[in-house]
């Protein structure tokens, strides 16, 4: 079994998934209604969780969203 994810890991995943489809303006297609979801379902997170990590985060998690590696540390 692989290494269990930290708090900010399980966030800075569901960060990057949210804001990938919401800079498509895609949160209201079925593809994220159905899987968003599941992944705060299956990491044990909030949504207001995930928004307050945005929210403190947004360079990095949108710079991730668009398919750039992250700056390297602690996130």
């Amino acid at each position: 079994m692989g290494k269990a994810k930290s708090l900010k890991d399980k966030l800075y995943g569901a960060a990057v998934l949210k804001m990938s489809f919401r800079l498509r303006g895609d949160e209201d297609s079925p593809a994220f209604r159905f899987v968003y979801p599941g992944v705060l379902r299956d990491l044990e997170l909030e949504d207001g969780a995930v928004e307050k990590y945005i929210e403190e985060n947004r360079e990095a998690v949108e710079k991730a969203a668009r398919g750039s590696n992250p700056a390297p540390g602690p996130r």
